[in-house]
């Protein structure tokens, strides 16, 4: 056997051999004790901006008619349906909140939902007043 075909011979072997031994990380549940982040995408509807009304809204109208409480776990979506709960994350802080969709918005680009004044302090948006966070199905 040449010294070529040997060379080849013993690197296509380490290359397998290197292969074979790699394997994807395990996935750990997160402190909190909730599911893993490859879970969580299953319920994942969206990712975005998330940003806070209340006390010039509190008492008016909603886009689905029922008057605008800035106290009630509510939020505003363009599309879903009314009446429909999500599990709202900000990413900055990992807290959530589960949110009744109540009225359209918001209306500024790059943002994904618009939660009432007591859903935005549970999760720590007050103090950001916009921040990143992810929409699950709840």
């Amino acid at each position: 056997m040449s010294f070529k075909s040997a060379f080849t011979l013993a690197l296509a072997t380490v290359l397998w051999l290197g292969g074979c031994s790699t394997q994807a990380p395990p996935t750990l549940p997160t402190p909190d004790g909730e599911e893993p982040a490859a879970v969580l995408d299953a319920r994942e509807i969206e990712r975005g901006r998330a940003s806070w009304y209340g006390e010039p809204f509190h008492g008016r109208r909603t886009a689905s008619g029922e008057v605008f409480n800035m106290n009630e776990l509510t939020a505003a979506h363009k599309t879903l349906p009314f009446d429909t709960r999500v599990r709202v994350r900000n990413l900055i802080t990992g807290q959530d909140v589960v949110v009744r969709i109540n009225d359209r918005g918001p209306f500024t680009k790059g943002r994904v939902i618009d939660l009432s004044r007591t859903a935005a302090e549970q999760i720590g948006l007050i103090r950001y007043g916009v921040a990143p966070v992810v929409v699950l199905r709840d």
